[in-house]
């Protein structure tokens, strides 16, 4: 090629050549076309003007060798006489291709392969893949693979598809986009169409079956039907649709008729009702067909204030369209010997369930009295297993408050109703009561009442008012249970007494040695403040405790602030001189576990920490109580009696935790599935006393105690729990 060039060059254009303006930068000839430089080409320019009549020699490294691979399938080697012979560029081309020994590339250049995308367009091949949808596109991309003559130029280079094939691309994006909804828009049409849809799998739900929905397919084609061949993206589609909606804006809007399957019957609306009319109510009914949720079935909402009037038995009998199912399953409880005198069931229950009505009574009973009938043999009504039923055949029963919140779900009515804190809450949610107040700073709210009922058109509840501890205030609000009441009574007298009195944090403070300082610096208080304010909890819980409990009237609180300022002083002392004792024998227990560093004492180790962590942490001492502290003075004592004498025998201390551990262990599990009941609170004291006898004798134990004590007081909490 460049031979040609010199020729013509030579011998048509010398005149035009030596025609030139020498003083300009370039000089133009008009036999070809072509500008001549006098200033120097850069280099890439003369590497892609070379590369034109060099495709055939241009090779790619091999990643496994020192060779290049080249054009059908050819291999060369760089000349070691080329400066690119160490360089080892990833792409080169050669001007030329020797083969001695072996095929050598001479006057070697390392070149771009895009270069050669650009250059020779006509000998590309290119070759595409996996396409697929991208949501964050909104369109249908592809891999992309560029070949020349067997090399591969670009691989996996990602390329829009509908550049390739518009028709498939369009394919995916209305399958994926408008079929599968992966696309996030706010076109009417796909709102529209997701609630039909929702209509019809609602409709599914009641019939317990997926044979309603049309496929998708049916779907693809609907959309396909209506959307051009160009809107093989969101952006074309919304081009599009723009102006398509404003002539007929419903065009995309599918009917249920659309999505029904049009052999197939939707579910019979007596069989499976939208509403349960019970007496004069009517009560919603949802339906959800998956069997691993908790609202598998029929979902009835029934508002809470008409709850007393729902009779829990109707509901066994399940909505028509469940009632053949629901009464095979329950002759399928039946013991085997009776249940073979109904066999084959599905028989038997086409032969009674004309003859089954809830009017006739409990579910149960009517069954019972007509397989009766119909063997001549006696059905216990306690041989039916009404809990084995599938979850679906038992409806679920949704309590809501007059704003629809659920306030209780369940499937077991009878229970629901017997647990007024649900009409309770809802009684409260629905009422202003004027005895609600905050900011209490005294005692200014005169006689408080224990109970408050509230009477509604078919029933009665009662709630509880109660002061709350705010902080720097104390409110008073009406709660839904006499547990909640109880304890808050207790914290919200408790802070309107220090309210009262004057400067009572002054007294602990005087209390706090440089000891103690020290020791609560490592301690479980963040503060000296939370210290304070547990100290005066533990001492005032004292006091509330001496006087009887938390005050209802003016009279009853101004004589629990008479004590407070008469008692206040000793308690705070007595239960700061514990604290003291308790923290900074803690500290130094700490001190010496932190210099054990040997591995063969972190069981132990472990244990100790574990114990402490029981006893010792942010308000222990109000947690506790005050007449529990020393005792707990006690029990840490025993913890540092235990570390000192760790490297005498540390395989028996570590057998004794073993034994510990598991009694401790049984404890825990009973207090997570019941909560500390007082027998369980019992054992914990008498788990630490046993801790005191195996580790510390000499401080002396409490009580007879032994693990075997222990065991059948687990056994006894167990079964009482």
């Amino acid at each position: 090629a460049l031979s040609l060039f010199f020729f013509f060059f030579k011998q048509k254009t010398a005149y035009e050549l030596y025609q030139c303006d020498w003083s300009s930068d370039v000089c133009s000839s008009d036999l070809l076309g072509l500008t001549m430089n006098r200033a120097p080409a850069d280099r890439e320019a003369i590497h892609r003007s070379l590369l034109a009549g060099l495709l055939s020699q241009v090779g790619t490294k091999d990643p496994d060798s020192h060779e290049y691979r080249g054009a059908r399938g050819s291999k060369f080697a760089i000349n070691p006489g080329s400066s690119q012979f160490k360089a080892n560029p990833e792409w080169v081309m050669a001007g030329a291709l020797v083969e001695t020994t072996r095929l050598w590339a001479r006057s070697v250049a390392p070149i771009d392969p895009a270069w050669i995308e650009e250059i020779a367009p006509h000998l590309i091949k290119r070759a595409y893949s996996d396409p697929w949808w991208e949501r964050e596109r909104g369109s249908v991309v592809a891999y992309e693979t560029v070949t020349m003559f067997g090399m591969p130029l670009v691989t996996e280079r990602r390329i829009q598809y509908s550049r390739v094939d518009q028709a498939a691309a369009r394919e995916l994006f209305i399958h994926h986009a408008l079929v599968l909804g992966e696309w996030e828009s706010d076109h009417a049409f796909i709102v529209h169409n997701a609630a039909r849809i929702d209509e019809v799998l609602a409709l599914e739900a009641r019939k317990r079956s997926a044979d309603l929905l049309v496929d998708e397919d049916v779907i693809h084609d609907f959309y396909a039907a209506r959307i051009p061949a160009d809107a093989a993206s969101t952006r074309h589609f919304d081009a599009w649709w723009r102006d398509a909606r404003a002539e007929d804006p419903h065009l995309l809007d599918m009917s249920i008729d659309d999505l029904i399957e049009p052999d197939v019957s939707g579910p019979d609306e007596s069989a499976f009702p939208e509403v349960w009319h019970h007496g004069d109510l009517a009560l919603a009914l949802s339906y959800e067909f998956d069997p691993t949720s908790e609202a598998d079935g029929v979902t009835v909402d029934v508002p809470v204030s008409v709850l007393e009037r729902v009779d829990p038995s109707l509901f066994e009998w399940q909505v028509p369209g469940h009632r053949q199912e629901l009464v095979a399953a329950l002759i399928r409880t039946l013991p085997k010997q009776i249940r073979k005198e109904f066999v084959p069931i599905p028989d038997t229950v086409a032969a009674i369930l004309p003859d089954l009505d809830p009017s006739q009574g409990p579910l149960l009973s009517t069954v019972r009295r007509t397989l009766a009938r119909l063997s001549g043999l006696p059905v216990p009504l306690d041989d039916f297993d009404f809990e084995a039923l599938p979850h679906h055949l038992r409806m679920t029963f949704r309590i809501t408050d007059h704003t629809g919140e659920v306030i209780a779900i369940g499937d077991d009515l009878t229970s629901i109703k017997e647990k007024l804190t649900t009409e309770a809450t809802s009684a409260i949610a629905e009422t202003d009561f004027d005895i609600e107040e905050t900011g209490l700073v005294e005692w200014t709210i005169g006689e408080l009442p224990s109970e408050i009922e509230i009477r509604g058109p078919h029933h009665t509840s009662t709630v509880y008012p109660a002061l709350i501890d705010e902080g720097e205030t104390v409110g008073l609000r009406v709660l839904a249970t006499a547990d909640e009441q109880a304890s808050a009574m207790w914290d919200g007298t408790r802070r309107l007494i220090l309210l009262t009195l004057p400067s009572p944090r002054r007294l602990v403070t005087s209390t706090i040695t440089n000891d103690l300082t020290l020791a609560l610096a490592t301690g479980p208080y963040g503060s000296v403040d939370e210290f304070t304010e547990d100290v005066l909890a533990c001492a005032l819980d004292e006091i509330l405790a001496i006087e009887g409990g938390p005050a209802w009237s003016e009279p009853t609180f101004a004589r629990l602030v008479s004590t407070a300022r008469r008692l206040l002083g000793e308690q705070v002392e007595a239960i700061s001189r514990h604290a003291i004792v308790i923290l900074t024998t803690t500290r130094a227990i700490e001190q010496e576990i932190e210099a054990t560093t040997s591995p063969v004492f972190q069981p132990s180790i472990d244990d100790m920490v574990d114990q402490l962590g029981r006893l010792i942490y942010p308000g222990f001492l109000a947690g506790l109580g005050a007449d529990r502290l020393p005792h707990v003075v006690r029990y840490v004592d025993g913890v540092a009696h235990r570390l000192s004498r760790l490297t005498d025998n540390v395989a028996r201390d570590q057998d004794l935790t073993a034994r510990i551990q598991d009694l401790e262990s049984a404890h825990d599990g009973l207090v997570d599935a019941h909560g500390f009941t007082p027998d369980l609170l019992e054992i914990t004291w008498m788990l630490q006393e046993l801790r005191v006898s195996l580790y510390a004798q000499s401080l002396g134990v409490q009580g007879p105690v032994s693990e075997k004590r222990i065991r059948v007081a687990l056994t006894a909490a167990e079964r009482d729990a």
